[in-house]
């Protein structure tokens, strides 16, 4: 699929989550057994740990659509790096989202300055957190990009983008409706 496609079905499955209008595809027993051998997601994201945004959910896909990376503030490390890297090489996966939503904890937790249970993720998240200054929404969306950022210019993935195979965004889930925003 190629990467604007991927990132406008994940769109238009995020608009019919929000309008209450899910078809719920590939969550049946038929696609179980279809992808039981092999997996060929279109998209990565790499999302928070949170239990209020899960991805299949709230993008309205189904088993086999989506690799999904779940991290406390969905920051990317070296594991989670070779997890997109997987999705992106071996997968073929044509669309990378770095999603971050509203209240995230573990940015709050570093805003606030109470990230000594988190101290590798917090390293992760500071630059953001410094950059916003006192707008804990801007640190969240500010860790999107900068992660998204990263991925952007790691060789196997720019490599990647340069061969327009895939395409890496940023998002912003907004808990109270529902919707993903996509930052520029």
């Amino acid at each position: 699929m190629p990467p604007k496609e991927g990132l406008e079905r994940l769109m238009e499955g995020n608009k019919r989550f929000v309008n209450h209008k899910s078809e719920h595809p590939n969550r049946d027993e038929e696609r179980r057994k279809a992808i039981a051998s092999e997996q060929t997601p279109y998209a990565a994201i790499v999302g928070c740990s949170d239990s209020r945004v899960p991805l299949e959910i709230i993008f309205d896909e189904g088993l086999g659509d989506i690799f999904a990376v779940r991290v406390a503030g969905n920051v990317v490390g070296p594991i989670e790096l070779e997890s997109v890297e997987f999705a992106a090489h071996i997968l073929k996966s044509s669309i990378i989202l770095v999603l971050g939503h509203e209240s995230c904890g573990a940015v709050s937790a570093v805003f606030h300055g109470d990230d000594e249970d988190i101290s590798a993720i917090a390293k992760l998240i500071d630059p953001a957190v410094e950059k916003a200054k006192s707008s804990l929404e801007q640190a969240i969306k500010n860790n999107a990009l900068n992660m998204r950022d990263y991925l952007r210019n790691t060789p196997k993935i720019a490599e990647l983008i340069q061969d327009k195979k895939i395409e890496v965004d940023a998002g912003y889930y907004h808990l109270k409706s529902g919707q993903v925003e996509l930052l520029k």
